[in-house]
């Protein structure tokens, strides 16, 4: 009979192209892979991987049963979903994930209220930026994820998955305490033509919209700091060392030296949950998707 964990496997390694991409999927070490999968070929009688150049690529037998593993995986989901829904509760295991500031602003209340109202369910979270978050979902390594797009640059979302909106995020611009534009109740971003920009990394999705958002009003940005976390871009700016776009999910508490100053024609994040259509009937979906909405309401 086939494993089922090798299968899982299997079917990392066929999605993600290398022994290393699928160790990191399945958060197991690459020598676990290669472990399972000689087990697998033992367990089948066939070569499933074969040499290609430093790394490995699967044989003809290897994608033909990577096939089945797929559609295997994905039937296993609906079982799971079915007697989830048949039982009624939310049990089991749950893995979601969050961008770093919806797992400060959001995250700890969810798991606390999921933790009291669901006791049998074991609630796992990571961190994780919305692109990779989004691919991490459709290839079942997580089961949800807490993502966002820009009110004027949308994330894609592939078929197979449902989405459920949270809550808008306003983003204010944060200045140093003595910028010029420090004491005004709005700002225009043209009006930081000038300025030195404290962003994020290179190919992130909110450093993509930046540029975007500032290149489509005429401004090349001068992009002078690059940091990961908002409370360390905020510490620069509190260093005088630019400015930078300060949404308010999991903002507090502001360094001293730091001024927000919101932009007047309105810029605000969406926030969302996604997972796949065919865990829709989890009665584990759907309590952490109202335990999600729940603490946004509470934001509000």
């Amino acid at each position: 009979m086939l494993n089922l964990e090798r299968l899982r496997t299997l079917d990392a390694l066929a999605r993600h192209g290398s022994v290393g991409g699928a160790a990191a999927g399945l958060h197991v070490t690459t020598s676990a892979v290669s472990q399972q999968m000689a087990k697998l070929e033992r367990e089948v009688g066939q070569q499933l991987l074969a040499k290609n150049g430093r790394g490995v690529r699967l044989t003809d037998a290897g994608r033909l049963l990577a096939e089945h593993a797929a559609r295997i995986l994905s039937q296993v989901e609906r079982a799971r979903a079915d007697l989830e829904e048949q039982r009624g509760k939310a049990v089991g295991e749950l893995r979601i994930s969050a961008f770093p500031t919806a797992l400060r602003g959001l995250l700890p209340t969810t798991l606390a209220t999921l933790r009291a109202g669901h006791p049998g369910l074991r609630v796992g979270c990571h961190e994780l930026e919305p692109a990779p978050a989004v691919a991490a979902v459709a290839r079942g390594d997580i089961d949800m994820a807490v993502v966002l797009d820009w009110y004027n640059k949308p994330l894609p979302v592939p078929d197979g998955l449902v989405k459920a909106p949270l809550l808008d995020d306003p983003a204010d611009i944060a200045l140093p305490a003595a910028h010029p534009l420090a004491d005004r109740s709005e700002v225009d971003l043209e009006e930081f033509a000038d300025d030195e920009w404290i962003t994020w990394g290179e190919g992130e999705f909110c450093h993509e919209w930046l540029l975007f958002t500032l290149r489509g009003k005429g401004i090349e940005p001068r992009v002078a700091h690059r940091a990961q976390e908002h409370h360390t871009q905020l510490a620069l700016v509190a260093a005088g060392l630019g400015v930078c776009v300060a949404p308010r999910l999991g903002r507090d508490p502001m360094p001293a030296g730091v001024r927000t100053v919101p932009v007047r024609h309105r810029v605000r994040r969406h926030v969302y949950v996604v997972w796949r259509a065919d865990a829709d009937r989890r009665p584990s979906i759907r309590a952490a998707v109202e335990a999600l909405r729940a603490a946004g309401a509470g934001l509000r």
